[in-house]
């Protein structure tokens, strides 16, 4: 899955019992401590965590955690603890694997870089995992197996599974889950209203974006994709004031349930105010863009087209506690000039 380039924003900080959290893109600074006393402190445990698998009890704030999937990393970073073992980012993360606003916040935040755990595959590697030697596994948005749930919890590690279905749980769920874990719910909190607010803040400085609609769509060659309301990309084009189009829902064919595939000789069926689109490469765009099934597609032709462009930068739309504030600035410049470009029409 499609799991950001701009400067950072600065880092506001946030005293919510004594611990520092983040309120920019990519890191805050670090603790006097590893994060577990005040974690003790400010939450209350036991919590028990309801999921796929069951439900897991935390009896005390762990100490060394350990994250798989998306999100869970950020969420942890960005509530002040460097993890222990991160899953590797094949996409977005480079030759080190490790995306530049996590790397950047465990930068900021100081002490022993977590372990890379390999992530190629889609699979956990148990053993590897155990080596880091984890108190708990945060898995809230990820493809986490029932083999290997029962494999970790079998080895005495408890594990926080997705919610309701694998590469389901909402973006802010994982952040709340993981304050909770953390025994930093308040804290949590916060960074979830500084995140809504810089959303507010770019609504507001953007009401043309109020009513329009819009269609997120991403050209693979071969297979053409609209991305529907239920995916979290959506969610946040939505939460900028745009509807997403009606056509995007007529073409659904139920094939998922955060995307559908749209065959070339539908796509004049794409009705839409703006059209949102990604592409690893500016090349790729442009080819796109001039090709003859892009002409097919309405908003193409008027030019009201909002594009991110560059790997990191297409990882970082699905938000994250660290990857929204790195890639909304980019995401409203480009949306403005698309809905300028379609306002021209009227």
């Amino acid at each position: 899955m499609s799991a950001p380039h701009l400067r950072l924003s600065a880092l506001a900080v946030i005293a919510l019992a004594g611990s520092l959290v983040l309120s920019g893109c990519a890191g805050t600074a670090a603790p006097e401590s590893s994060g577990s006393d005040d974690a003790a402190a400010s939450g209350s445990f036991p919590v028990t965590f309801e999921h796929i698998y069951g439900e897991t009890t935390l009896d005390e704030a762990p100490e060394r955690i350990a994250t798989w999937g998306w999100g869970a990393t950020d969420a942890v970073l960005a509530l002040g603890i460097v993890p222990v073992a991160i899953p590797s980012s094949e996409y977005g993360g480079g030759d080190d694997r490790i995306t530049p606003w996590v790397d950047e916040a465990v930068t900021e935040l100081g002490g022993e870089p977590p372990v890379i755990l390999d992530n190629s595959a889609y699979e956990l590697s148990v053993e590897e995992l155990l080596a880091t030697d984890p108190d708990v596994l945060i898995a809230s948005y990820s493809g986490l197996t029932q083999e290997e749930y029962d494999a970790v919890t079998g080895a005495g590690i408890p594990v926080i599974a997705p919610e309701e279905a694998l590469w389901a749980t909402p973006w802010r769920d994982v952040i709340t889950d993981t304050g909770r874990a953390l025994g930093l719910a308040d804290e949590a909190d916060a960074v979830l209203a500084d995140l809504d607010q810089q959303i507010a803040d770019a609504a507001a400085e953007h009401p043309e974006f109020e009513g329009l609609s819009i269609a997120y769509a991403d050209d693979d060659v071969d297979t053409f994709y609209l991305y529907l309301p239920a995916d979290p990309r959506v969610e946040i084009l939505a939460d900028l004031g745009f509807t997403s189009a009606d056509s995007v829902t007529a073409l659904n064919s139920g094939e998922s349930t955060f995307y559908t595939t749209v065959s070339s000789e539908n796509l004049d069926q794409i009705d839409a105010d703006v059209l949102f689109t990604q592409a690893e490469q500016q090349a790729d765009l442009d080819d796109f863009l001039a090709s003859d099934r892009a002409a097919l597609i309405p908003a193409i032709g008027t030019g009201a087209v909002a594009a991110i462009v560059g790997e990191e930068n297409v990882a970082a739309i699905s938000p994250t506690a660290l990857t929204l504030p790195w890639i909304l600035p980019d995401i409203v410049e480009q949306l403005a000039a698309a809905a300028a470009a379609s306002a021209a029409l009227g």
